[in-house]
């Protein structure tokens, strides 16, 4: 002000004339929540339910290290031989189902990476259990979860272990998710299917039977509008992780079974069988949950289209196909809900396009406003952004003035995401609104209580979900 000046000469002062601005928000920073081999920053355990952000997988395994080994890997080569000289050889490893390590978090990581994935967060819960056994804790996972209360950035949340967990902890889990997301309105769950006792990793297991127990069981009626579930597994083109010292393999000669050796002994007597066997173990899929790789898609989507994009009818890379094949009637059934919504997306191979990911769906499927995945994450990303920028403005004077810039701001900000395709209308006022002010959305009462209320409206874009083709014959015309 001109009375605070005491000495003579010039001076500048600068006017500012443009509205503040809104900067938009990240909306596709996930946090894993599981098992690692370490937590190492500095000191053994340190990162141990201690939310980190990484941007790689090489960052991941500096920290947080690497696949448990698998221990149950067993190879059989079969040859036969004539006169003995060697015809025909042919390396089988299988691997039982009850035998596989629980901990995924890591193949989980590579999947995400593969489909796009970028910044996400880890939150270790603890080591490694023993992989014959070590049933996985599902408080000692709810405890990671609890430490991403306060955390802002993460907008997804996903545990790529669950599956492993009883169906009632499974529930118990992704509820306390689900309660998080409504409470703190800015993230959303992405979850796998749970069959309960079906192995969803087994191609002859009954899917639909699956998806009934899970939503008879798996999950819970609150907060379903941010969360979405996807299922059945995938068979991916990942290796597995496995220890050679206990890895056995059985040459089969004309019939005859020699007595196993371990894999690591081959190597230094028979490196031809031992390299047979090293391909066939590649040659296994590594069949996972696909919570990991959606979380990439929907990282890859939200950075090339935008989040009001449906993260849908996009192919899953790393992966061969789902392990249970499925028609268009079963997924009918998976997609609508009629007593209680809870959608699963399905992921599904078509002839000619790979496997791609074929629902949009969150899990409150029969509720018009929240029926799909782009529409509430748009939403979050919004009411972040939106909520973040308008916290320069708390304790500034409630009056005209005031509204007017907030006012502004909000619809610029609005107009270039209607620009940008995210809401309907040929006209803004057709797309959104903004309303603030006395009369308007607040009384006298709000303002002598402190409260500037400001109502925002927004017609986003929904997925095209049904194309329907009609046709008829047409009479000529002479």
């Amino acid at each position: 002000m001109a009375t605070s000046y005491k000495t003579p000469g010039v001076y500048v002062e600068e006017i500012p004339k443009f509205p503040p601005s809104i900067a938009p928000v990240e909306t596709a920073i996930p946090a894993f929540i599981g098992y690692t081999e370490k937590a190492i920053m500095e000191t053994t355990g340190d990162l141990k339910l201690k939310p980190t952000r990484i941007s790689s997988l090489v960052e991941y395994t500096d920290y947080f290290g690497g696949p448990q080994k698998e221990e149950g890997i067993a190879v059989t080569i079969n040859e036969t031989t004539v006169d003995g000289v060697t015809t025909e050889i042919k390396a089988i490893a299988s691997l039982a189902e009850a035998s596989r390590s629980k901990h995924i978090m890591y193949y989980a990581l590579q999947l995400f990476f593969a489909n796009g994935g970028g910044p996400c967060w880890i939150v270790s819960v603890d080591p490694y259990k023993a992989v014959f056994g070590g049933a996985l804790v599902e408080t000692e996972l709810k405890a990671g979860l609890d430490t991403l209360v306060k955390v802002d950035e993460p907008t997804l949340l996903v545990f790529p272990e669950a599956q492993n967990l009883s169906i009632g902890d499974f529930k118990t889990l992704h509820d306390a998710a689900l309660m998080q997301c409504d409470n703190l309105k800015d993230r959303f769950v992405i979850m796998d299917l749970h069959g309960d006792t079906i192995s969803l990793n087994n191609p002859a297991a009954l899917l639909l039977t699956a998806v009934g127990n899970f939503r008879d069981d798996g999950i819970g009626m609150n907060s379903l509008k941010y969360g979405a579930a996807y299922g059945p597994n995938i068979e991916t083109v990942l290796d597995f992780a496995f220890d050679e010292t206990v890895t056995d393999v059985v040459i089969v000669t004309n019939g005859t079974a020699a007595a196993a050796v371990h894999l690591n002994t081959l190597k230094a007597t028979n490196n031809r069988v031992y390299e047979m066997a090293k391909s066939a173990i590649r040659d296994m899929p590594c069949k996972l949950p696909p919570a990991g790789a959606i979380a990439g898609i929907y990282a890859a989507v939200d950075n090339s289209r935008g989040v009001w994009k449906a993260p849908a009818n996009v192919n899953i890379n790393a992966v061969t196909q789902p392990t249970i094949q499925f028609s268009n009637v079963q997924q009918d059934q998976m997609n609508v809900d009629v007593v209680a919504g809870k959608s699963v997306n399905a992921i599904r191979t078509f002839t000619g396009k790979g496997t791609i990911l074929w629902g949009a769906r969150t899990l409150a499927g029969n509720d018009n406003e929240w029926r799909y995945v782009s529409v509430r994450r748009f939403f979050n990303f919004v009411e972040e952004s939106v909520k973040k920028a308008t916290e320069q403005f708390v304790f500034e004077p409630n009056d005209a003035n005031t509204w007017v810039r907030v006012q502004a701001m909000i619809e610029n900000f609005l107009t270039t995401l209607w620009r940008q395709g995210a809401l309907q209308g040929i006209k803004t006022e057709h797309a959104f609104y903004v309303s603030v002010g006395i009369g308007k959305t607040m009384t006298a009462l709000d303002i002598l209580e402190g409260r500037m209320i400001i109502e925002i409206g927004m017609a986003a874009v929904r997925p095209a979900e049904f194309i329907i083709l009609r046709f008829s014959h047409k009479m000529a015309e002479s």
